[in-house]
């Protein structure tokens, strides 16, 4: 079946569909760190992530990155998605987090499939739903949440076996936050005992503190 059976909107693709779709799209590999796209690059494919992760994010023209989200396998870049049916170039970046394989879809593909197939067109406005609503939440923390909130909820969602690798300025980026906030926040988890902090990483002592703290309604 190929790779679009990894791909749950596409699995059910008539034959014929399919076939054309997977002669007609390239295969690459990025390594971890390489840029996907950048802002003003023209939307040439949309990318379907077979493995690793892609990490979106904007930046402001005094260099402050704000995440946006993320790319899972089996999943879309849905600001590929936007820029290709607006015709616009691209207005954030995208780079590996890890090494990642992806599928390149080229815009006539995407053109032809999307006019003719309503399986391939619902598959693509699907995960163009999804992540709007995601970033409608992401709106929704910055404005209303509280930061403390949201640094325990993060630090939850990215701890590994309990520990989280990311340096303070990289939890800023994720949080829309500066990286001073992020420090003092963090500094205050410490001195309770909820988290431990090295150089580059944080582990996580009392979970559970963590986990009250970001069931908080503000």
């Amino acid at each position: 079946m190929g790779w679009t059976a990894r791909f749950e909107g596409l699995q059910a693709l008539a034959p014929d569909v399919a076939r054309d779709l997977q002669a007609r799209s390239t295969q690459v590999r990025l390594a971890a760190g390489a840029t996907v796209f950048a802002p003003g690059q023209e939307a040439a494919n949309l990318l379907l992530l077979l493995s690793g992760t892609v990490r979106v994010q904007q930046r402001s023209d005094s260099g402050r990155e704000v995440f946006l989200y993320r790319v899972h396998a089996g999943e879309s870049c849905v600001l590929t998605t936007a820029c290709m049916l607006a015709e616009v170039a691209y207005s954030a970046e995208a780079l590996a987090e890890t090494d990642i394989e992806a599928v390149a879809i080229p815009r006539a593909v995407f053109d032809d499939l999307a006019g003719r197939s309503a399986l391939f067109r619902s598959f693509v406005f699907q995960a163009y739903a999804r992540r709007i609503t995601d970033l409608f939440g992401l709106i929704d923390d910055i404005v209303f949440q509280r930061m403390d909130v949201r640094l325990a909820t993060r630090l939850l969602d990215l701890a590994r076996d309990g520990t989280v690798e990311a340096t303070h300025h990289a939890l800023a980026a994720e949080l829309g936050s500066a990286r001073e906030v992020i420090s003092r926040l963090l500094g205050e988890f410490q001195r309770r005992g909820w988290v431990s902090q090295g150089r580059g990483e944080l582990r996580i002592l009392d979970a559970d503190a963590l986990i009250r703290l970001s069931r908080l309604v503000t």
